[in-house]
């Protein structure tokens, strides 16, 4: 199973979305103090979005379409609803 994520920094007023096969909250606790990639620039990242998909292919379909509308629009989609 994968879980497609979104996450939010106030300190850096933007959003990442990422997915990950391993748990949502280890894979946090990576972006917060073992990451050396876009997330290191801040360490107040919290989960905003989640999705559990069944399959990998799935998982990454969801992401790229979240990344292709906007993080922003998907969210307000969403909450439309």
């Amino acid at each position: 199973m994968f879980t497609v994520y979104i996450l939010f920094s106030k300190q850096l007023n933007t959003f990442y979305c990422g997915y990950t096969g391993t748990s949502i909250a280890k894979r946090l606790q990576q972006h917060l103090y073992d990451h050396k990639g876009f997330t290191s620039k801040a360490k107040d990242w919290e989960i905003i979005y989640s999705k559990i998909e069944i399959n990998k292919t799935d998982a990454i379909k969801l992401e790229k379409k979240i990344k292709k509308r906007g993080i922003k629009r998907f969210l307000n989609d969403i909450a439309s609803r």
